[in-house]
């Protein structure tokens, strides 16, 4: 939706995959570049940081302040703060203070000092039950087009849904995808939607232009 409204967006990948159990570092690699194509991003970068062992360094924490100060976002998208996958929770803890860091004036780092205005905190895979959005995003128009780039990491959910006795949650993932954004759209009165979340209250300045009719 960002890309059909005119914005620059931008993908940060902090490892190559490695230990995934499905596919290899250079085919996963191929699938996020055309994973990025059929997303319309401008860019997409990876910092090689090693799978499965992510934690908030400061030297990784300086690392991703650096290519924040670069790419300047305005908006930043983190996984949420909980999952079961420990990489998806440190991937959070990292971006967030790396985006504090990334403001500091007297860091020596490259760039101009920067820090986005708005942290997002995406909710539609690996969160614990019962987490509510703080708003939910009509991608009704969009939805087509993200179903293409999620259909790119066909390495990643073809296959059994066991292998080599571990548990594959990727597996049927377009059809879980497509009723996850079914769910939270009709929670807005759309096809679909996807839903984040902020650690912020939300401002209203117009009650009479608030959305999602009540009765």
């Amino acid at each position: 939706q960002c890309v059909r409204r005119g914005y620059r967006v931008g993908i940060l990948d902090l490892t190559r995959g490695e230990m995934g159990t499905r596919g290899t570092p250079e085919l996963r690699a191929r699938e996020a570049r055309a994973a990025a194509r059929a997303l319309g991003a401008h860019t997409r970068e990876n910092l090689g940081l090693p799978d499965a062992h992510l934690e908030p360094r400061l030297d990784w924490k300086l690392l991703v302040a650096a290519r924040i100060r670069a790419l300047r976002p305005r908006v930043l998208i983190l996984p949420y703060w909980e999952g079961r996958h420990p990489d998806h929770v440190n991937a959070c803890r990292l971006g967030q203070q790396a985006a504090y860091l990334a403001g500091l004036e007297k860091l020596d780092l490259p760039g101009a000092p920067h820090r986005p205005f708005k942290i997002l905190y995406a909710l539609l895979f690996d969160v614990p039950r019962g987490v509510q959005p703080t708003f939910v995003v009509d991608i009704t128009r969009d939805y087509a087009r993200r179903a293409r780039a999620i259909a790119c990491y066909r390495s990643q959910f073809d296959g059994p849904r066991v292998q080599r006795g571990v548990h594959i949650p990727l597996t049927g993932l377009e059809e879980r995808m497509a009723t996850l954004c079914g769910y939270y759209g009709g929670l807005i009165g759309a096809r679909y939607g996807e839903p984040f979340a902020t650690r912020e209250t939300m401002q209203v300045d117009d009650l009479l232009q608030l959305s999602v009719r009540s009765i």
